[in-house]
């Protein structure tokens, strides 16, 4: 099996616009190494009272990340989408952060949404599998809080 070795395009950020995402980075590489409990504890808490982040918004994010981490502009996706739904926060807004597998051939992957459309992503919704999906909540879009994070709730 091969893995794709080019890197997302890169677009540079001015100086004074660097500091949040590579705070974001930064953060995002620790939580990487989290348990998926303790990560999905941290991500819910972080997304509380944010109102849905626009695809823009969420591509706006994603490319500061990639253009401040070369890790994030390669195979980094866990890290690359922990940082990019941590500066949409830190911009006021949430992301759907997801992430999942796909089984032939196997291969997990994570990544966010908007809209219920990948941000930034080569394979069209459905490619992977969500396992875990945490969407924003309170934005009157219909979900509890405590089944919003693994799954949307389906209406009765």
């Amino acid at each position: 099996m091969s893995l794709p070795v080019a890197l997302s395009e890169r677009r540079r950020l001015p100086l004074h616009r660097r500091l949040l995402p590579l705070l974001a980075v930064g953060i995002a590489r620790l939580l990487a190494k989290a348990k998926p409990a303790r990560l999905r504890k941290v991500l819910e808490f972080a997304r509380r009272g944010a109102p849905p982040a626009t695809p823009d918004q969420a591509l706006a994010a994603r490319d500061a990340v990639v253009s401040v981490s070369l890790r994030c502009a390669g195979q980094g996706c866990l890290q690359r989408s922990i940082a990019t739904a941590l500066l949409c926060r830190a911009h006021g807004t949430w992301p759907t952060w997801c992430t999942g597998i796909r089984t032939h051939p196997f291969a997990a992957h994570a990544w966010v949404e908007a809209h219920n459309h990948p941000i930034g992503e080569p394979h069209p919704k459905g490619h992977y599998k969500p396992l875990i999906a945490i969407p924003a909540v309170g934005a009157g879009g219909g979900e509890r809080e405590e089944g919003a994070a693994r799954f949307q709730d389906k209406p009765s």
